[in-house]
């Protein structure tokens, strides 16, 4: 595996050494350094591990600081999305760059798409031919608050293209 850290330029010679997010690598070294108390799962004998909410809330806190220095926001969030489905319903995530669908949750193969703050239209797109069912769609603000649908596929917008839509102002298509 050949990449980098995206902000550094330092090598990243495993998927576990960083986060990656719309074509970009973000090294775990350059979140650390941005808040040494950020936790990894690299934990003190006997220490026990905190769950998938803490380590979002953590991210989160983070990214707030982030931008409240640099005045933007780091992308990785197709990432946090997917966390945020995790602690909000129990996704378990597949394997990474698993073709289809991003995890299940129950019978549900689900895909997580994740629209971000600096998207100006709150859509979503997805791949017509992955395998899933639901359409988990979360929806991150300006101030980094969370909100997700839980959308069938059934009700997906533009079923004979490549890609179907989710219409963040169409709530009847999500619960």
């Amino acid at each position: 595996m050949k990449a980098h850290c995206s902000i550094t330029g330092k090598p990243i010679n495993d998927l576990s050494e960083g986060i990656w997010d719309d074509g970009d690598w973000i090294s775990w070294e350059y979140i650390h350094s941005l808040d040494p108390d950020f936790r990894s799962a690299d934990f003190e004998a006997g220490e026990e591990e905190p769950d998938k909410k803490e380590y979002l809330d953590a991210l989160v806190s983070l990214l707030r600081r982030y931008h409240d220095q640099y005045g933007r926001y780091l992308s990785f969030w197709g990432e946090l999305g997917e966390m945020y489905a995790e602690v909000q319903y129990g996704l378990k995530l597949h394997p990474p760059y698993t073709p289809g669908s991003d995890g299940r949750i129950g019978q549900d193969m689900i895909e997580v798409k994740t629209i971000s703050p600096m998207k100006t239209e709150p859509v979503v797109h997805v791949k017509r031919k992955g395998n899933f069912n639901v359409l988990v769609v979360v929806k991150i603000d300006e101030n980094l608050n969370f909100e997700s649908r839980w959308v069938e596929r059934r009700h997906l917008k533009d079923k004979t293209g490549k890609t179907a839509t989710y219409h963040w102002e169409d709530p009847e298509d999500g619960k």
